[in-house]
């Protein structure tokens, strides 16, 4: 019942406002009194002229200027005596107006729209099951809960990746800054708030996200996603190398068929092409041909492999697992002075991270490469 009384009060107020100017009456052009005024002027000016006050020539001008206005007063007025009427046209237009508007409305409305359809209040939408409802109307629920309890720390947690999905940014911030304050810090949250920050800032690491970022390596260094955006953070500001090494980090230590992996091995091409593009071993082409080659011709075969990674590692050192392949190739060849080289050019070259120097001296001793 209230629809379709606010139905007819819409096409009441659009048929006044089609009506209303078409039913104003035309402001009489010209009276009796608009005659006998200009009659007067006349008068006026044969006054004047008597009395010396205007020349003949302005005198003659004058009464040329009113006596066309008193012409085309009189024409006017015998044209339409009252001044008041309205075209047939008019009426027309107000009458088409009138009963068109709510035909043509109300026939639209029964033609695309559902009358037979039965309200759906809120309330009753949102006692449905959870499968049956929107991902919209999940997070209006969520929200309310939330404007009711700002405190809690686990509603916030909960729909922050969710206003990721739906690209609400500052939402997410929002959402992500309340669960650190709520419920503490932790790698995880830390992160997960960088990596909100960065995807409000189209994808910048700002300062602000690299400090989340920075905390949640510091509370886990193995955090992955801190990881990752550490390294993103360093090739967005000019440092490629950086940035390469701390994702060549992440695949040495990643587990067979990790999910992430794929991306970082992207992310590694881009800073670094030569490093993704270049073999680390074999491929299977080469291991089918090779099985049809002669013991020296597979000898030929694997030095060449290992000479291209030495060559690569020459121009970049930062890799301390090719440094790891070489030392053990060199071995494999029964070339222990070349591995013993290679062991003491890899620690000149990671000289600044002793964690993985600490990792070429132990494959030396394991190797029996000391001394």
């Amino acid at each position: 019942m209230t629809l379709w009384l606010a139905l007819t009060l819409m096409t009441a107020a659009a048929i006044l406002v089609v009506l209303w100017p078409l039913s104003r009456s035309r402001v009489a052009h010209a009276s009796g009194s608009d005659l006998a005024v200009y009659k007067d002027q006349i008068g006026e000016i044969a006054r004047d002229r008597a009395a010396g006050l205007i020349g003949e020539a302005e005198a003659a001008a004058a009464r040329v200027e009113i006596s066309r206005r008193l012409l085309a007063a009189a024409d006017r007025a015998s044209a339409d005596p009252a001044g008041t009427s309205v075209p047939w046209r008019r009426r027309l237009v107000a009458i088409a107006a009138l009963f068109a508007l709510p035909i043509g409305a109300g026939g639209l409305y029964f033609a695309l729209g559902s009358p037979g359809l039965p309200d759906q209040p809120l309330a009753a939408r949102l006692d449905s099951p959870v499968e049956q409802r929107s991902i919209e109307a999940l997070v209006s629920q969520v929200e309310r809960h939330l404007e009711l309890n700002p405190q809690d720390g686990r509603g916030w947690e909960m729909i922050a990746p969710v206003y990721l999905r739906l690209g609400r940014f500052d939402d997410a911030v929002k959402a992500r800054t309340s669960a650190v304050r709520l419920l503490g810090d932790s790698a995880d949250r830390e992160a997960d708030l960088g990596e909100a920050l960065a995807a409000a800032a189209n994808g910048i690491v700002t300062v602000e996200a690299k400090t989340a970022f920075d905390r949640a390596i510091a509370l886990d260094p193995n955090n992955l996603k801190g990881r990752y955006y550490a390294g993103l953070a360093a090739e967005q500001d000019g440092k490629p190398q950086d940035a390469a090494g701390r994702w060549r980090d992440m695949l040495a230590q990643a587990p067979a068929g990790a999910p992430w992996a794929e991306l970082v091995r992207q992310s590694l091409a881009r800073v670094e092409p030569t490093s993704v593009s270049e073999p680390s071993g074999p491929t299977p082409n080469e291991m089918a041909a090779a099985a049809e080659l002669s013991p020296d011709q597979r000898s030929d075969m694997v030095r060449g492999m290992v000479e291209r990674l030495a060559a690569r590692l020459q121009r970049d050192g930062s890799d301390a697992e090719g440094w790891l392949r070489l030392v053990r190739a060199y071995v494999v060849l029964g070339q222990r002075d070349e591995a013993q080289s290679a062991a003491a050019a890899a620690r000149r070259a990671l000289a600044a991270d002793p964690e993985k120097v600490r990792r070429i001296d132990a494959l030396v001793k394991d190797l029996g490469l000391e001394g």
